[in-house]
């Protein structure tokens, strides 16, 4: 994918933080994206605000489409491949935290969480399988370092992110030999607005989400023989406890 021109991507969970940083990054390389959002209203807010910052030739697609929706996502692929002509790469970002003990932990709470951040996941990545086959194009999950370290709270949140790195391995296995290139990356602190937080001066110290977009874009850059499979990144210096 060295020349990513007019190539398209479907980013889940674009309309704001990580996704919209991979959408705005993908965009400066003359890219296709599709973002999706569970609010159309959300995801066309966003789609105007990437569209009007953008400097290249690329065009930004606003998407309904709930995660944990089989249908929705299968829907968004075609989509896609009606407004573009292909799909290229799936960017699986789409997440949700809840962070409570065991103890008070709903199971409305449970559910939610291991239904988007992974079964969503499941749903998107086998709704874009037929197509990323035609194009050999690449699967990238947005997982956490929470998928390797576990943490007081974290029971659902932890579940469902050491599944998607899991998940990921796995799949990687499965459809590379089909010219399918698959990477999770798992960040620790970034300044979004998950969890209902608003990002802030303060958030200086964390990754930003144009880091993260700018790393998306270094993955489609390498050499097609070499696979980043599982990457974690962590902000270079936190602040001192």
């Amino acid at each position: 994918m060295n020349n990513r021109t007019n190539k398209t991507a479907l980013i889940t969970g674009g309309s704001k933080g990580i996704g919209y940083g991979i959408a705005a990054a993908m965009l400066a390389e003359n890219m296709n994206v599709a973002i999706t959002s569970r609010s159309l209203g959300a995801a066309q807010e966003a789609a105007k605000k990437l569209q009007a910052d953008n400097t290249g030739t690329g065009q930004v697609l606003a998407i309904e489409a709930d995660a944990r929706d089989f249908n929705a996502q299968e829907a968004s692929v075609n989509k896609v491949l009606e407004t573009f002509g292909a799909l290229d790469v799936l960017i699986a970002n789409a997440g949700v935290g809840h962070f409570a003990s065991i103890e008070d932990l709903s199971i409305e709470q449970w559910q939610q969480t291991i239904d988007v951040n992974l079964t969503g996941v499941f749903y998107s990545c086998k709704a874009a399988i037929p197509s990323l086959k035609e194009s050999k194009g690449y699967i990238i999950t947005i997982a956490s370092l929470a998928g390797a370290n576990f943490f007081a709270k974290g029971t659902a949140y932890n579940a469902s992110k050491f599944g998607l790195v899991g998940f990921t391995q796995a799949m990687m296995l499965d459809l590379r030999q089909h010219g399918i290139k698959v990477t999770t990356i798992m960040p620790g602190s970034v300044s979004t607005y998950f969890n209902n937080r608003t990002p802030s001066e303060a958030d200086a110290w964390k990754i930003q989400i144009e880091d993260l977009g700018q790393m998306t874009v270094d993955l489609l850059k390498m050499n097609p023989r070499t696979l980043p499979s599982k990457i974690e990144v962590r902000p270079s210096q936190p602040p001192k406890k």
